[in-house]
């Protein structure tokens, strides 16, 4: 059952490290204190997976559906669990206060991840570890193995019994590759080492974590690599059809993610077993779980492969009632939240209401011309939902009404709240508008909290370069008054 509370967005990279990108270390820990204190019961995330320059260090296109991400691994927790010796700090290089610089945080966090794996004596906990989770943790540590080897090679262009996969390849590669792939696991380990002490801390302060699932997965991946015929591939093992939406608010030519779609009669035929493993493995993790793009799982916009642009796809059903029946014999309520915004037809909110499922309403979308009977204005607000002023992919809520809102969406926001507001006094309105709603749970970014403007925007969708940077400087959450958050939560009902 979803509580009714409120909550904070804020991905962990986005908190204030000395490692240049938030990781699980002091300052997450001081961020979950600051819940605690101002009331707060959920704790947002975005996806936790693997992520690469490649692909502007998106958390949405990752190499795993299952793999966790190195770089949110905290050195200084390292030392804390006998790691790492502290002199291994010493020496380390200044960071950006306002902007994620991956790159050079990666350099510098893999010369240490290095020393603490040369002093590293594997043992029965990281041996559990592995055979716990060998389910997807051997492909993904071979194919990274792999991938390191081989350099810029895409993996259907490996050697044919590789790419294809035949056992003694396979055991031939794991052999010549063994420290590679250990050094690869070890990382994994020491990350879930920290996430368990995170979300315990977590629980021991009643914040629950609001998790993140991305629907897609990218061609090159271990998950498309060791389950080819999970997806729509030709015989050469590249996509015959691939992801994305129809022209929407965000884009007028639609957006072309390119991640290759389902095959989902090979999933039916398996009893969705992947996706069982998947979703159990981020519920493990997660106390709620957000499915983006839920709309793909009852009809998913398929693109063919040689399009450029998004605009001549088509809707291809997709099995969402034997999926979520399978998901929901398995495991009875499963703590999950629709992502059902953008183009929504009636066949997405009938299968959402059949299985109880909330889903998601944001403030930034509501005050428009037909705001007496926009779904995201704040009162056609309903119980079943979570509420956001904005999300991830959205202007901040000072952004939006500095650079978005027309005269006319001004003229509307003006005669909502019954006089003229100014920018500055927007996101304070909004938030406590949302905390007013009668949805069961409502999320606030961090950066609405903060009154910032659209410089403090996570991402902007469609565009390829400048996302996912923006990063709370050190001591910047001070700026929000915990007591007064606190105060207006209990006023709500959501403490």
């Amino acid at each position: 059952m979803m509580i009714r509370a409120s909550g904070i967005l804020l991905p962990i990279q986005s908190l204030a490290s000395a490692f240049g990108i938030g990781d699980m270390g002091p300052e997450a820990y001081r961020f979950i204190d600051f819940l605690n204190q101002a009331g707060q019961r959920v704790w947002q995330i975005l996806p936790v997976n693997p992520t690469d320059a490649k692909n502007g260090h998106s958390p949405y296109h990752s190499v795993s559906a299952f793999a966790y991400n190195p770089l949110l691994i905290s050195p200084e927790t390292m030392v804390e669990d006998g790691f790492l010796e502290k002199s291994g700090l010493r020496d380390m290089p200044v960071f950006s206060a306002g902007r994620i610089d991956y790159e050079k945080s990666g350099r510098a966090k893999n010369i240490l991840f290095q020393k603490a794996f040369s002093r590293f004596r594997a043992d029965h906990r990281f041996e559990a570890f592995c055979a716990r989770n060998a389910h997807w943790l051997d492909d993904y540590s071979l194919f990274s193995a792999l991938k390191n080897r081989l350099k810029s090679a895409r993996w259907y262009r490996w050697p044919a019994p590789i790419r294809t996969r035949k056992p003694d390849a396979l055991a031939s590669a794991s052999r010549h590759l063994a420290t590679d792939i250990a050094y690869i696991r070890f990382l994994q380990y020491l990350f879930s080492v920290q996430w368990n002490a995170m979300q315990k801390r977590c629980h021991a302060k009643g914040i629950r974590i609001l998790g993140d699932l991305p629907i897609y997965i990218p061609l090159e991946s271990a998950d498309v690599w060791a389950h080819p015929d999970l997806f729509k591939l030709d015989k050469d093992m590249r996509p015959l059809a691939v992801s994305g939406v129809p022209p929407d608010y965000f884009s007028k030519t639609g957006q072309r993610w390119g991640h290759p779609v389902f095959r989902w009669k090979m999933h039916q035929k398996t009893g969705f077993n992947w996706w069982m493993r998947r979703i159990r493995h981020n519920l493990e993790m997660f106390d709620y779980l957000r499915i983006d793009h839920f709309r793909g799982l009852v009809a998913c916009w398929e693109i063919p492969a040689e399009e450029k642009t998004a605009e001549n796809g088509r809707w291809v059903k997709a099995p969402a009632r034997k999926l979520l029946g399978t998901l929901f014999r398995q495991i009875i309520h499963p703590p999950i939240i629709a992502e059902d915004l953008g183009y929504i037809t009636a066949d997405v909110r009938e299968v959402r209401r059949e299985f109880d499922i909330p889903g998601m309403r944001v403030l930034v979308f509501g005050f428009d011309e037909n705001i007496a009977e926009n779904p995201n204005a704040p009162h056609q607000i309903n119980q079943n939902c979570v509420v956001y002023t904005g999300t991830h992919d959205t202007n901040t809520a000072r952004g939006w009404f500095e650079e978005e809102a027309n005269k006319k969406a001004r003229k509307v926001v003006f005669a909502y709240f019954g006089r003229h507001i100014k920018a500055r006094e927007f996101p304070d309105e909004l938030i406590r508008t949302a905390y007013m709603s009668r949805a069961r749970m409502c999320i606030t970014p961090m950066q609405d909290l903060l009154g910032l403007g659209s410089d403090a925007r996570i991402n902007r969708p469609g565009s390829q370069s400048g996302n996912w940077q923006w990063r709370l400087a050190e001591g910047q959450a001070g700026a929000v008054s915990a007591p007064k958050l606190r105060e207006m939560t209990a006023l709500f009902g959501r403490a």
